[in-house]
């Protein structure tokens, strides 16, 4: 079945150590495709050495296009906290830095409201305070092909998320 075109939209989901959150959405119904990268930082064409030891401001990244008609918006960021903790700032599972930061990018002016409304409803959930950032992308760069689908590629490698839970949402 193809898509209607106005049906496809994108996200940009920062969520701490990339591979383990590209590997997470990517499995997801509805989900297109991803793409891993550094985004909305202060430097152009940032490599992965000038993220982790530079200070480019970059934040680990998937980028998302995905076909909201199979899932909304509010889903997919339901799927995304599930695999973050939202209260921690630069950092997520043994990862920390600033390129660890969890962030929700648009280009959609629109998505905004949906986004700062959804994050306001989830605060009940938290005993801290949610400290991901909600911003427009400035930039995002894709990152060297040896990280695209990493954990596909290296079955063993390090992720700090429970890829599990990708059987729990199976049976929903």
């Amino acid at each position: 079945m193809i898509e209607a075109k106005n049906s496809i939209t994108e996200i940009w989901l920062a969520g701490g150590c990339f591979w383990g959150v590209q590997a997470f959405l990517s499995r997801l119904p509805g989900v297109i495709h991803t793409e891993v990268g550094y985004a909305n930082g202060n430097t152009q064409n940032p490599t992965y050495e000038d993220v982790c030891r530079r200070s480019t401001g970059h934040a680990e990244t998937v980028y998302v296009k995905f076909d909201k008609t199979k899932i909304a918006m509010e889903k997919l960021l339901d799927y995304f906290f599930r695999i973050i903790d939202p209260t921690l700032l630069n950092r997520q599972g043994n990862d920390i830095g600033i390129q660890y930061r969890t962030g929700i990018y648009y280009k959609n002016p629109e998505d905004r409201e949906n986004i700062e409304s959804y994050i306001n409803g989830k605060q009940a959930s938290y005993k801290g305070k949610i400290l991901t950032e909600v911003l427009p992308l400035d930039n995002f760069y894709k990152a060297e092909d040896y990280h695209q689908e990493y954990l596909d590629k290296n079955p063993n490698g390090y992720c700090h998320i429970d890829l599990a839970i990708l059987n729990e949402i199976g049976k929903e």
